[in-house]
């Protein structure tokens, strides 16, 4: 049986070194290179990203859009919108699959169909506090959401793979979500469908981003805000009440608690500060949010 063809599609913003690290991954897939195809939306970077992918043109199958800057969901739909593949395949600029990550998804999608596939995401800046915090905020997430391999409910949208068919048949992201919860959504939406989310551990995404301690409070301010345009969807589609996630949250703060304490020494106070820091500023984003009635893309 041959191989599935594969739409590999990585939105990007001004980052044209990371996005050249994460194409030079992919250079490496054990994957057979006839058999998948890149796409990179350029999402009004300046200056362009022409040049990254030129450079690797003749390695890699590789088609660059541009687009007005529209935020991540819209990069996505718009490469989606164009793929050849039967599968597509997700991640971001500033991550680095390593070299089985196609043939992982490629495999379970041949068992398993009709389902949303994740993978695993490790920080590949473990001197980082606020990407050590931000791997543990991650992994808790999937702890709380995704006991069941084979019934999950959430993955990150930067390392995931879906059906052509059913992607487009389930409306792909919800671009009223700008800066964040696009995957939340669209995973709820899948299950809503009826489709399940299974995960895929061999399927291995290194996020090498660094943040500042800046960037790491705007990024938890983005999720609140945008936790609750997800929570309202959820709450017209009838998926769930917005009282019960809140009943449920300190199961997912004891998770965050413990694997806090299983920081060494030395990590453990800067690391817990920063995760109490993401709670606090997620929560202001949240309630931000509700007072304007708006998510992020207001």
């Amino acid at each position: 049986m041959d191989k599935p063809f594969v739409s590999v599609i990585i939105p990007s913003y001004c980052r044209p070194g990371p996005l050249r690290r994460c194409l030079q991954r992919l250079r490496e897939q054990t994957y057979p290179t006839g058999r998948f195809e890149v796409i990179v939306v350029d999402d009004g970077s300046n200056p362009p990203l022409d040049d990254v992918a030129a450079s690797l043109r003749d390695l890699l199958d590789i088609t660059l859009m541009r687009q007005k800057n529209s935020g991540p969901a819209a990069a996505r739909n718009r490469g989606a919108a164009e793929a050849r593949g039967e599968l597509l395949l997700f991640t971001d600029d500033d991550c680095l699959p390593d070299p089985g990550w196609i043939e992982a998804f490629a495999q379970s999608h041949t068992r398993t169909p009709l389902a949303l596939l994740g993978g695993e995401m490790v920080n590949h800046c473990p001197d980082n506090s606020c990407a050590v915090a931000s791997q543990i905020i991650l992994d808790s997430a999937y702890t709380f959401y995704n006991s069941d391999p084979v019934n999950a409910r959430f993955f990150a949208s930067s390392n995931i793979a879906l059906p052509a068919d059913t992607y487009h048949s389930v409306g792909g992201f919800s671009e009223a979500f700008r800066t964040a919860s696009e995957d939340r959504e669209l995973c709820d939406r899948w299950r809503w469908r009826g489709h399940p989310l299974v995960s895929v551990p061999a399927a291995v995404v290194r996020h090498t981003k660094s943040p500042s301690l800046r960037e790491f409070v705007h990024q938890h301010f983005s999720y609140g805000r945008g936790a609750f345009q997800f929570h309202r969807e959820r709450a017209r589609r009838g998926t769930v009440h917005v009282s019960r996630e809140v009943f449920r949250y300190p199961v997912f703060l004891w998770t965050l608690l413990r694997a806090a304490a299983a920081q060494p020494l030395r990590r453990f106070v800067p690391v817990a500060s920063l995760l109490c820091v993401a709670q606090a500023v997620n929560a202001l984003g949240f309630g931000y949010a509700a007072v304007r009635g708006t998510g992020p893309h207001h």
